[in-house]
């Protein structure tokens, strides 16, 4: 019972550094267009994502894995190899589902998202921060 608590906990803190992590993308993203007048939205975001991915891998790394003992160049290099790889598998359902089959992007997005959110938990528990 007490290996289910403690997983259960994990997943509890996988979703609160997601939504932290989001947060940051979105307020970096808002920041960039909003304060500093950046015109490139794709630039804007590109800059925010990383800001988004670096406070993901942070929180990962010493909130939900509680792995900060652990080498950060080997974490930070796993890391983004299993997100570079989960991004663009995103991209290839989102593709299939609304280029190819033709069905509502929303609903492939929300597909695809499912799939990244349970992917990247099991990465990160399995590989990255293992």
């Amino acid at each position: 019972m007490r290996g289910n608590s403690a997983a259960s906990l994990q997943l509890v803190r996988y979703v609160i550094n997601g939504v932290v992590a989001t947060g940051v993308h979105f307020g970096v993203l808002t920041l960039n267009l909003k304060v500093l007048g950046m015109t490139s939205a794709g630039l804007a975001n590109l800059i925010a994502a990383i800001a988004g991915s670096t406070s993901n891998f942070l929180g990962s790394r010493y909130f939900v894995f509680s792995a900060g003992y652990r080498p950060l160049f080997q974490q930070a290099t796993k890391f983004v190899l299993l997100y570079a790889t989960i991004a663009s598998l995103h991209g290839l359902v989102l593709f299939g589902w609304t280029d190819v089959m033709r069905f509502d992007y929303r609903i492939g997005f929300v597909l695809a998202t499912g799939l990244q959110f349970v992917l990247t938990y099991w990465g990160n528990n399995r590989w990255v921060f293992r």
